[in-house]
């Protein structure tokens, strides 16, 4: 048997992650039921966009709940990190490329990972290339557009 995937979110993530998976499971399978009923109210079944659209909002709905659930299932917490010497997952690393203006991210599991909030993921190319380093290492990393060297300015 396969061993289970660990999935690392920080306490904030898991939150949200719960607080997604109550909505799912109360407020929108009620809605996607209702819409499903009407549907096959309309009747013939055979060919009734309606009713396979309802269908596929419900595969797509059962499969985002279980999705969540083995997230949640298979979770490990990251406790906030402080005053750490070390970039490690649920550490806030700010970096700065030369010329350019100091960037914070928070490296965090795949499954919380949103750059646009400044939250990356481990397995990225640039969260891989911080974990283990230190205060004051350059580092650099490969990306699609080619290498980028940073030094990391502060790590919290």
């Amino acid at each position: 048997m396969a061993a289970q995937k660990t999935y690392f979110l920080t306490p904030e993530g898991k939150r949200k992650l719960e607080e997604e998976l109550e909505y799912l499971r109360t407020v929108k399978r009620q809605e996607v039921a209702r819409n499903l009923r009407a549907a096959i109210e309309e009747g013939d079944l055979s060919e009734n966009a309606g009713y396979e659209e309802s269908k596929r909002q419900q595969a797509l709905l059962e499969g985002r709940i279980r999705e969540v659930e083995a997230l949640l299932a298979n979770a490990r917490i990251l406790e906030e990190k402080q005053g750490s010497e070390v970039v490690s997952l649920g550490s806030r690393v700010t970096i700065v490329e030369e010329g350019g203006s100091p960037e914070t991210y928070q490296i965090v599991g795949p499954a919380e990972a949103d750059p646009f909030q400044g939250r990356i993921s481990n397995e990225s190319p640039l969260g891989r290339g911080l974990l283990g380093h230190r205060l004051g290492d350059v580092v650099e990393v490969e990306t699609p557009d080619g290498p980028i060297r940073f030094e990391i300015i502060a790590i919290a």
